[in-house]
Parts: structure tokens; C-alpha cells; sequence
């Protein structure tokens, strides 16, 4: 059985996800005080307890959870840790402030007084107990006032206020704008757009080409990319462009087992975050390339080809078998076309035709064309 988002859940607001460390806290302090074992239930983050929705087009976590004791002495000190960070987030909640990943470890971390034991010995230990939480209080991370680093950027059209100030995504340089961790509409908020669709491209260094060659300017879109496998705050934003601006959403992504699994996080969502798929994923995301039946079709040479190794093979014949790809004749026709290649190739194998070639002919065409694309 699958857990469904609240109703309430669109339109939660930052004192609910308050509201809920405080109901967490008092449970334990009430298990106390009827001297039974404090408990903090964390469901479970893996593939066995999510299931893929063929109706909404995304992966949603089940009802699997794991108990995690304080009278248990394996799972004890996570029982600590668990409710040291969520202490800390209270206080961050409360004050109206936000802090990093990084910043949490540090504010968590300390010498147990009497004792040489530290609550945490590095942040290895500290970030999957802020996952922990999340999901331990139905509340995306943002809304526990932590954010991770920013690694992804946008250009092009349209005109948007940001924490007070209105920034036109136009006039951004070569540089573009940074997207943040919290890019909940308390933040951002959508002023006017003249986009007729977003492209998302896998890196930076790919994005630069098509902002040097001003490529949203030309076609009337938005640009971004998420430094390899996007982060939250990039998918948030993806996703809130396409519901609230009803704009179309392309993927050019490398053409290896990673750049399809990137997709499928765009598209379908995360395992780690199955629980808040309908507020990440994308349903509609198109992919457009690069595809393995390139190499023929615009005649490259053998000097673009990079080799598949043993972890590429192992990774696509994981990826043929998920829910969301497996049956999907097209998609396992691409994969397979690839592994029968034995080789894989980048978004910049394109400039072996021209530097420009990507933005002024491939891009286009395979957007214009529906034949190329993959659902």
C-alpha cells in the first residue's frame, strides 16, 4: 500500500512542519512517561518500498517504516541523533532561520559531557538523519529550514521575484542565476514569462554553450542544468514551471546508464525521495538525446566513442528493469542499442561536427520533431 500526501500537503505552510517536530518530541516524552520504550518511526528508503503509479507517472513511497528504539542498544544512539537534529531544526524553525547540511552537522555535534563519545563523529553520520527526519515528519527538507548547496543555474525568458527582489532572467550575463535549495513559492514567485518551453541541459559546461550562443534568445525558452543529477532545488523549480507556467520540458542528457538515470529522476522521481514525487518529478519530461542511434544518423566518428565498462553494462541492465523503463518498447530499444554498440557518448560529442553544431542544428531539430523524442 502507498502513502499519499496529505491534502493539506500543496499548501503546507513552515509551521506545520513545526507542528509536526513538536507532536514527534511530545510522543517520545509521553512513551517516557508511561515508561514504555520511546520510538521514532522512519520509513524505509530503498526499492522495496516504493511502487511506480502508472497513473500519475511517478514513483510514490510505501508504507514499510523501521522502528528506531532508545531502549535498543543498536539503534540508540541513531535514536539520538535523530532527536538532537530534530531539536536543532525546532530551533531553526522557530527562529526564522535557515542553515545548511554542513551547518547542522556542526550545530549537532559535541562531546557527550562525562564521556569521550561525540554525537557525531563526521557529516557521513549527520546527513541521512536529516533524511531520516524528513520522512519521519512527512516534511521536505526546505520546510525544516535545512538547504544544501546550491549546484545548478538558469537563463532566459522570464522575470521572477526572489526573496523580495525581482531578478529578469534575461539579463543575467554568462553566468546566469544560481538556483537555490528553497525554491518554494514563499521565496519565489513567478512574475512573467514569454518561454515557450524549458531545456534542461546535464552540465554547466553544456549550458555555457548554449547561453554563449544565446540559444534561449533564439527560441524563446528557459535554460538550466543541475551540475550532473539534478538537486531538489532544481527538480522543485522544473516541476513548478511546467505546472504553474504550463511550459513544456525537454532533457539532453549524456547518452550513458547515468544520463538515462537522471532522467528517470526528473521524470519519475527518486527512490530517496519517493515520498515527495508529486512535488519533484515531471511526468511530462521529454528526453531528446543524445541517443545511441547518433553515431549513425549524423555520421560521427570513432573519436567520440567512450567504451562501456562493466559498471555502464551492470547500471543499464538495472535501468532495463525498473518499473518505469522496463515494457517501454522505445526506451528498451535505445538501451539496448547502446550495449549492443559497447559504447556511450556525451552531449559534446555533437561539437565534433562544428562547436555550435548542438545548439544551431541538433537541439532544434530534435525538439521541432516528436519522432525524437522519448517518453
Amino acid at each position: 500500500m502507498t502513502r499519499k500526501p496529505t491534502t493539506s500537503r500543496k499548501h503546507k505552510g513552515k509551521g506545520e512542519a513545526g507542528v509536526r517536530i513538536e507532536k514527534l518530541a511530545q510522543s517520545i516524552v509521553d512513551s517516557a512517561h508511561h515508561r514504555r520504550d520511546p520510538t521514532i518511526n522512519v520509513p524505509i528508503r530503498a526499492l522495496s518500498n516504493i511502487e511506480f503509479n502508472e497513473k500519475t507517472g511517478y514513483i510514490e513511497m510505501g508504507d514499510k517504516a523501521q522502528g528506531r528504539n532508545l531502549f535498543n542498544y543498536g539503534q540508540a544512539k541513531r535514536f539520538m541523533q535523530t532527536v538532537l537534529v530534530g531539536s536543532k531544526v525546532k530551533e531553526l524553525i522557530d527562529s526564522g532561520k535557515t542553515a545548511s547540511i554542513r551547518q547542522i552537522y556542526y550545530l549537532a555535534k559535541h562531546t557527550i559531557k562525562g564521556t569521550h563519545e561525540k554525537t557525531f563523529e563526521d557529516q557521513s553520520e549527520s546527513d541521512p538523519i536529516i533524511e531520516d527526519l524528513e520522512v519521519a515528519v512527512d516534511s521536505l527538507r526546505e520546510e525544516l529550514h535545512v538547504f544544501a548547496a546550491g549546484r545548478g543555474a538558469l537563463i532566459g525568458e522570464l522575470t521572477f521575484v526572489d526573496t523580495g527582489d525581482t531578478i529578469d532572467a534575461t539579463h543575467l550575463g554568462s553566468g546566469g542565476y544560481a538556483i537555490p535549495s528553497i525554491v518554494e513559492p514563499d521565496v519565489i514567485q513567478f512574475k512573467k514569462c514569454g518561454a515557450k518551453f524549458v531545456l534542461h541541459l546535464e552540465k554547466d559546461t553544456v549550458w555555457r554553450r548554449f547561453v554563449e550562443d544565446r540559444f534561449w534568445e533564439k527560441h524563446k525558452c528557459i535554460l538550466t542544468h543541475g551540475n550532473g543529477q539534478p538537486p531538489r532545488g532544481v527538480r522543485r523549480l522544473l516541476r513548478r514551471m511546467h505546472d504553474e507556467l504550463k511550459l513544456p520540458v525537454f532533457v539532453l542528457l549524456d547518452n550513458d546508464p547515468w544520463g538515462y538515470y537522471i532522467y528517470s529522476v526528473i521524470k519519475q522521481g527518486s527512490i530517496n525521495l519517493a515520498y515527495e514525487s508529486s512535488r519533484m518529478a515531471v511526468p511530462d519530461a521529454r528526453y531528446i538525446g543524445v541517443s545511441s542511434f547518433d553515431f549513425e544518423r549524423y555520421d560521427l566518428t570513432d573519436n567520440v566513442k567512450i567504451e562501456l565498462d562493466a559498471n555502464d553494462v551492470k547500471r543499464a541492465k538495472q535501468i532495463l528493469a525498473y518499473p518505469w523503463f522496463k515494457g517501454k518498447r522505445p526506451w528498451e530499444r535505445e538501451i539496448k542499442k547502446m550495449l549492443r554498440n559497447g559504447f556511450k557518448m556525451e552531449v559534446e560529442a555533437m561539437c565534433s561536427k562544428s562547436l555550435s553544431f548542438v545548439t544551431e542544428e541538433y537541439a532544434p531539430e530534435r525538439i521541432k520533431n516528436k519522432k525524437f523524442w522519448l517518453d
